[in-house]
């Protein structure tokens, strides 16, 4: 389940490049090192839960939370927020 999340979510990123803004583009490189590592972890510990890969993601964000600008934060937590809307 973790595994098949997590390619969900990297195939809507990737499915936005051709249109994507350079802002855009940021975000999805971003998250998707995120997101990867997050599934990685929950694969590590035997997680299968969905829930718990969106938790850390969410968390792995927001220790990471001094990396970015505001405004980067906010460009990343918006296309974060659409991705899990979509899936």
């Amino acid at each position: 389940m973790i595994i098949e999340f997590e390619e969900k979510l990297l195939e809507l990123i990737d499915q936005r490049i051709a249109s994507a803004s350079d802002d855009e583009l940021f975000a999805g490189g971003y998250l998707r090192g995120h997101i990867s590592l997050s599934a990685a972890a929950c694969e590590e510990a035997g997680e299968e839960d969905i829930a718990i890969l969106k938790s850390r993601i969410e968390s792995s964000l927001e220790e990471a939370r001094a990396e970015l600008s505001p405004a980067d934060r906010t460009i990343v937590s918006e296309l974060w927020q659409e991705l899990v809307a979509e899936v």
